[in-house]
């Protein structure tokens, strides 16, 4: 699209606006203040102009606290000025300053009825200020507008004026803010279409007909109208004259519906007074019945409060029951438990007896079971005895093996020192596998925390992206697609170093680079996005790290520089991350340079801002971003709260679960390799086992050889000591057992008297169980009964409460009752005209008897009689005096006629000579406009016509201008009205009707709002250049085309000002914008992206 040589920019509504003035351009005629302005300067065809101005354009438009702006200054170009921006970015607003900065009223806008809803929301005062092109020095109009009293306060030049007097230096200079033909607001489009016929020819009169055209127009219908009346009155008093008598007898009629009217409107007045005091009998009834109810309840809370008096003193009876009875359970739960320990000691002495008993009977048993052991051994002894003797007998002597058993012996020493080095290495084998096992072990469930960690964070990245988390899948089944490391989405792979830092990470960066992937090549992540994103459709993120590492590199000033202002890390210190994650942050997110305090850090927050310069900053529970503005180099610094950290709450160091698979691997591989060697060293050491047994065999056999004889002596000698031995180690087994039997005896009578004492005292402790069994049921029923009374108790102090809250609400009730009835017995005597002691007369009670005595009956009869009274119009207390006087009208009247009829004929002669100097220019300037409109019809390949129309030429008011379009070929030209016509083609034809007018308007300047709306952007394209051409012609008006959008490569002209409507929250105020230092500026400054 072209760009138009000359731009001027306006802010947009949301706070703070400012404009954007443009340029200093010498086409715009310096501001000069001078004194009163001239009265009524005389307008001509062509326009006054000097330079590109004309007479009566706006130079300047300000405002403030209007609308939607704050403060705001535009300085429109003398020819078309195009107005563009956004819908609700205020273009309509400027609309509404110059209507209302010029005098207009609000309903020409069609938006509201009362200046005061045009001051910005919250503001008690607004102002708009226009500055007007005077030859003779510009015209500077302020208008203020108080909210409050809903008044303006006017100014011409800075000096205070009134609202007429503006009216009349707006009017001088041909400005109609409420002629739709020159000012035409974005609501009032749809109503120029429905402008009538004779609408249209008196706003195309002012808006460009000669000054005295219109005027003799009105002359005209005056003088018609006066015409009328004369005709209409001289035949009414003919007739009058010549039907006096039937005239009489209709104002006797007249007569009659007057006292008729004043009947009702007597009835009227007696309703209006018997009113207030049904009102007040209807609210004295209300005051009774609440106050009868309020009474009850009264009542019913005195005996709610004396029937909780017998249980109150019931529950203290239970309570002192249930004391008593506590005290005596606990005396009898003491008896019993000395009882239950005197017991205890008699079963204590009974297990004790009998434990002696079973003593005395276990030592008689062993005494029988070593007599008969001792029996069997001296028979087994005397028999190993025999056999040796026989053995040693026939022993040979035996010859000499010595050598052979110290050569077996030095073998049999070798293998036992290979199988113990062995059997050595198989223990350090086995230490070794098991340090490894432990090792396996702990690495094992390392593992599984890191995967409960890891499936607890992709459980949330699941829930909240599914999306990512199946491209996560995806990519771990897929990784050796890829040349170099993938990174999976950036909150999986972050660990955090302590969990309550991560509301910091989360704060900073955004989602979309937190679920993001992290790639090390382009040529990765393409195929990586090829396949997800094209094949799978997933929508997944995916960025590329720097290919020189970002991720050590030094903060640009030490932490220990800043300690002193509360800071403890920067936020690249608080966690871990893979490099290329870390070198993607720092280098997009600057990490290593965002320094994160405490509280002490937001406490002294101004001046960390004033001291450090840093760019961000947090604190314990906020963010501060810190800009330096390039046009004033003050600091701007805008805080936001922290969010809640959702993601990387979760540690969990991917890194580390790396290193620990790793290490699983390598333990494993170390487990086969020492079971390898296992396996072997057990081989070997069967081996030795098996050569060892043999070479023992061997040298057993040759041992027992060489001493077998001398064993055999030395065991026979051994076993008859031991025979001896045992035969004199006897034992009288009869005695042994009279003495037990003695003991068990003496001990079972002990016994039999413990029993019976324990007996006793066993009936004893259950007796008292009995006991203390029977009073807690005693207190369990009094418990229970003092329970149901608190119950109760409770259950009628919620019902006292209530009840005294509900009389609470009848008592206030009753009093705002009362005050309301003694308000409205006030209005009452105050409408009857009573004092305050003063009783209803009699009259005014007789005529209440026969009136209703509700309030809706009342009101019924009122509204009834005031529509009847309505109906009797036009009559007045003369009527009756003029009847009676008629007959002294008559006389009159004659006389009257005379005089009528010589003022006929001289009107008739003023409308013939107005009639000639009104109706020919105005024919010629119809034929002009038809000229221009058939022509731009024309050129749209459509058909159009206007003409003068009228039914009866001399009903000088009824003239119009009628418009007839055709848009296709096959129709018939038909007249444009709202409702044959499509809104675009009303739209066209408005704007082409406006533009036709545009080269013959005396108008200082024309507004058009958002007309192109409901056109297609074939006719949008052709009205636009025709607006173009026509605005943009030497010695026209000013122009000025509101519009939210426009179609692409429209043709533009030099002239043409371009005003632009911009929002933003930083937008400069009109006194500190210069366009070229901006431009200057601009150039200097240079955007650098981080190396891929």
């Amino acid at each position: 699209m072209a760009t138009p040589s000359r731009k001027t920019f306006t802010p947009s509504p949301l706070a703070p606006k400012r404009a954007f003035p443009r340029e200093p351009s010498s086409e715009v005629p310096n501001k000069k203040k001078s004194s009163a302005p001239p009265a009524a300067p005389p307008p001509a065809l062509p326009l006054q102009s000097s330079g590109p101005f004309v007479e009566g354009s706006i130079v300047r438009i300000a405002m403030e606290n209007f609308l939607t702006y704050d403060i705001c200054e535009v300085s429109p170009g003398p020819h078309l000025n195009m107005i563009i921006g956004a819908n609700g970015t205020g273009k309509s607003s400027i609309v509404c300053a110059i209507c209302l900065g010029l005098a207009g009223k609000p309903a020409f806008m069609g938006r509201a009825d009362k200046v005061g809803f045009f001051v910005k929301r919250g503001c008690s005062k607004g102002m708009v200020e226009i500055e007007l092109f005077r030859t003779s020095g510009n015209l500077v109009i302020t208008r203020e507008i108080d909210v409050a009293k809903n008044q303006s306060f006017w100014f011409i030049n800075k000096k205070s004026t009134t609202q007429k007097v503006v009216e009349e230096q707006v009017a001088a200079l041909n400005i109609q803010v409420g002629n739709l033909c020159q000012f035409l607001p974005q609501d009032k489009v749809g109503e120029f279409a429905k402008l009538s016929k004779i609408e249209l020819l008196e706003a195309t009169e002012k808006s460009i007909g000669p000054p005295e055209m219109h005027k003799y127009h009105c002359e005209l219908k005056n003088f018609r109208e006066k015409e009328k009346q004369l005709e209409t009155s001289c035949k009414e008093k003919t007739e009058y004259l010549e039907k006096m008598i039937q005239r009489n007898e209709r104002y006797k009629q007249d007569v009659e519906r007057f006292y008729e009217r004043k009947r009702h409107l007597d009835l009227i007045e007696m309703l209006e007074a018997k009113r207030p005091w049904v009102e007040y009998e209807n609210v004295r009834q209300e005051y009774e019945e609440v106050k009868l109810a309020r009474d009850r309840a009264k009542d019913e809370v005195r005996k709610l409060k004396e029937g909780q008096i017998p249980i109150t003193q019931r529950i203290e009876e239970t309570e002192r029951q249930r004391h008593n009875l506590e005290a005596r359970i606990k005396e009898k739960a003491t008896d019993i438990k000395e009882t239950s320990q005197k017991c205890k000691q008699k079963q204590d002495v009974i297990e004790r007896k009998d434990k002696h008993i079973e003593a005395l009977q276990q030592a008689l048993t062993v005494k029988q079971n070593e007599e008969h052991d001792r029996q069997r051994r001296i028979s087994n002894t005397r028999k190993m005895i025999e056999d040796l003797q026989s053995e040693l007998k026939t022993t040979e002597n035996c010859e000499n093996l010595q050598p052979q058993i110290d050569a077996i012996t030095n073998d049999l020493r070798r293998v036992q020192d290979e199988k113990a080095l062995c059997e050595g290495e198989i223990i350090d084998k086995h230490r070794e596998r098991e340090t490894l096992e432990k090792e396996k072990k702990s690495v094992d469930d390392h593992i599984v925390r890191f995967d409960n960690l890891m499936n607890q964070k992709e459980d949330k990245l699941r829930q909240r992206y599914r999306d990512t988390y199946d491209a996560v899948l995806w990519l771990r089944n897929n990784r050796d697609k890829f040349k170099q490391r993938v990174c999976e989405p950036i909150m999986l792979t972050i660990n955090m170093k302590d969990n309550k830092n991560a509301k910091y990470i989360e704060n900073h960066i955004p989602s979309n680079d937190l679920r993001a992937f992290v790639f090390e090549s382009q040529e990765d992540m393409e195929v990586f996005l090829k396949e997800v994103h094209d094949h799978k459709k997933l929508r997944v993120n995916a960025v590329i790290a720097p290919k020189s590492s970002y991720a050590d590199k030094a903060p640009s000033r030490p932490l220990n520089e800043l300690k002193q202002y509360g800071f403890f890390s920067y936020l690249r210190e608080l966690f871990d991350a893979p490099d290329p994650v870390m070198s993607y942050l720092c280098c997009q997110y600057h990490i290593h340079e965002v320094p994160v305090g405490t509280e002490r850090t937001r406490e002294r927050i101004e001046r960390v801002i004033q001291e450090t310069r840093l760019k961000q900053i947090y604190t314990a529970e906020e963010k501060f971003v810190v800009k330096t503005s390039f046009y004033s180099n003050k600091v701007i610094s805008s805080n936001t709260s922290l969010k809640v950290a959702q993601f990387l709450t979760v540690t969990v160091d991917l890194e580390q679960r790396r290193h620990l698979e790793e290490q699983l691997k390598e333990i494993n591989r170390k487990l086969q390799a020492v079971e390898s060697a296992l396996t072997a060293l057990r081989e070997t050491n069967k081996h030795l086992e098996h050569k060892d047994n043999e070479l023992r065999q061997k040298k057993k056999e040759l041992l027992e050889r060489n001493t077998k004889k001398r064993q055999l002596e030395q065991k026979i000698s051994s076993k008859l000591g031991s025979l001896k031995l045992m035969e004199q180690d006897t034992c009288n087994l009869e005695e042994e057992e009279r003495k037990a039997s003695t003991k068990i005896k003496e001990i079972n009578v002990q016994k039999a008297k413990l029993v019976t004492e324990l007996t006793n005292l066993i009936k004893i402790c259950t007796s008292l169980h009995i006991q203390k069994v029977d009073l807690i049921l005693q207190n369990t029923t009094v418990i229970s009964e003092k329970n149901k009374l608190e119950s109760d108790y409770m259950a009628a102090s919620s019902q006292l409460r209530l009840t005294e809250q509900h009389f609470i609400e009848l008592d206030e009730n009753r009093q705002r009752l009362l005050q309301k009835c003694k308000e409205l017995m006030k209005r009452a005597r105050q409408v009857c005209n009573l004092g305050a002691e003063q009783t209803i007369p009699q009259e005014y009670q007789t005529a209440f008897q026969d009136l209703p005595n509700t309030l809706d009956e009342i009101d019924a009869l009122l509204t009834e009689e005031r529509s009847r009274a309505s109906c009797f119009t036009g009559l007045n207390p003369t009527v009756v005096e003029e009847y009676t006087k008629r007959e002294e009208e008559i006389e009159q009247l004659t006389e009257e006629l005379k005089i009528k009829k010589v003022e006929l004929d001289k009107y008739r002669e003023n409308i013939s000579q107005v009639k000639e100097r009104w109706l020919n220019p105005l024919k010629e300037l119809v034929e002009k406009i038809n000229e221009k409109f058939s022509n731009f019809f024309s050129s749209m390949q459509c058909a159009g016509e206007i003409d003068l129309h009228t039914e009866n030429e001399e009903d000088y008011d009824k003239y119009g201008i009628r418009i007839r379009v055709k848009f296709r070929s096959s129709t018939q030209l038909h007249e444009l009205t709202p409702h044959h016509q499509s809104g675009g083609e009303r739209s066209v034809s408005t704007m082409l009707y406006l533009m036709a007018l545009q080269e013959l308007n005396r108008c200082p300047f024309r507004v058009v709002d958002e007309i192109n709306q409901g056109m297609d952007p074939i006719n949008e394209r052709r009205v636009f250049e025709m607006v173009v051409n026509t605005a943009c012609k030497e010695n026209t008006s000013q122009y000025f085309f509101i519009t939210p959008k426009l179609l692409q490569n429209l043709p533009y002209n030099e002239k043409m000002t371009v005003l632009f409507v911009y929002n933003g929250p930083h937008m400069l105020e009109p006194n500190r914008w210069n366009l070229k230092a901006f431009q200057r500026r601009r150039r200097r400054i240079t955007f650098t992206q981080p190396s891929q």
